[in-house]
């Protein structure tokens, strides 16, 4: 199993800036991409970036020039950021941190709050 543990968000006031980060453990070896997604009442959760082999970079076109992914290995953690600038009132979600592993698994991390007042 993996373990995702996430930190950061919080509330902002628009074309501010927040940083998610989201720290990976136990069977890192078997992660094959991460990601963040994100929720809004009444929609369906989206993707927002995510990081696959090779490092290759994915980012929805709503996002795409605003926020960064990234992601650095450590020992026994893997530790994915989300570098979130220019942010609007329609990015307010609950974010989440989401992992697949082989075998098509998904581990979700307990998903934070980013609210952008307008």
């Amino acid at each position: 199993q993996v373990q995702l543990v996430e930190s950061g968000g919080g509330l902002v006031s628009a074309g501010g800036s927040l940083r998610l980060s989201c720290a990976a453990s136990g069977r890192i070896f078997t992660i094959i991409a991460m990601g963040y997604y994100r929720q809004a009442p009444g929609k369906e959760r989206e993707l927002v970036a995510r990081i696959g082999s090779g490092d290759m970079t994915i980012y929805a076109d709503s996002v795409k020039g605003r926020f960064t992914i990234s992601k650095d290995n450590a020992k026994n953690e893997v530790y994915l950021q989300l570098q979130m600038n220019s942010l609007k009132p329609e990015d307010t979600a609950v974010y989440y941190c989401g992992v697949v592993v082989g075998g098509g698994i998904s581990y979700w991390g307990q998903g934070t709050q980013v609210t952008v007042s307008s």
